[in-house]
């Protein structure tokens, strides 16, 4: 984690108004709401709108879910951060990606157990992570594999989860009970 405490504590549901409570309500994951919702219904109308569009991302992107989950896991583990590894390790782990594939996400593709598509993701996630644009290489050779939409929702995918790590690690979000210590090292992320 980026630091050991949170700046915006995360609203405890005996402390929830009538506005937090309708954006809460249905934020439940693995039996509780979870700590990056609990802080974000701090501004309940923010959360809200935002919910919407994370919401496509999540659940009604084109894309496949272990396709998104390698571009979630490569952006967060760029940005380090740690909250956003631990969710989606065990999403990505519950949608059937392999461990050593989500340990290989760390360095990268240039690990051989990734197929040539799953390395353009990797490359593209990492592209626009460095440079805000994906090179007509890694774009042209995506192309062969996703359609149109599938290729608007990759890049809002990315875009999404790397504003996610922003707001994740400059607001101190903690690490829920259920997730695992987070073991980052930015030098490793800046390798690819």
């Amino acid at each position: 984690m980026r630091i050991s405490s949170p700046r915006i504590n995360p609203i405890q549901e005996k402390e929830w108004t009538k506005a937090q409570r309708d954006v809460l309500k249905m934020q439940t994951m693995r039996g509780k709401v979870q700590n990056i919702f609990l802080t974000l219904a701090h501004h309940e109308k923010l959360a809200k709108r935002w919910l919407v569009f994370a919401n496509h991302i999540l659940n009604k992107s084109t894309l496949s879910t272990i396709d998104r989950e390698i571009l979630i896991l490569r952006i967060g583990w760029l940005c380090q951060s740690g909250y956003e590894w631990g969710q989606h390790e065990i999403i990505a782990a519950k949608a059937g990606l392999s461990a050593k594939k989500i340990e290989a996400i760390k360095t990268g593709g240039n690990d051989p157990c990734w197929t040539e598509r799953e390395n353009l993701l990797l490359k593209a996630t990492d592209e626009l992570y460095s440079d805000a644009f994906i090179t007509t290489a890694t774009w042209s050779g995506l192309t062969a594999y996703y359609s149109t939409q599938q290729m608007m929702d990759l890049v809002f995918t990315v875009g999404q989860y790397n504003l996610v790590s922003m707001a994740l690690n400059s607001f101190g979000v903690q690490l829920d009970e259920d997730l695992r210590e987070w073991k980052g090292n930015s030098d490793d992320a800046t390798k690819n």
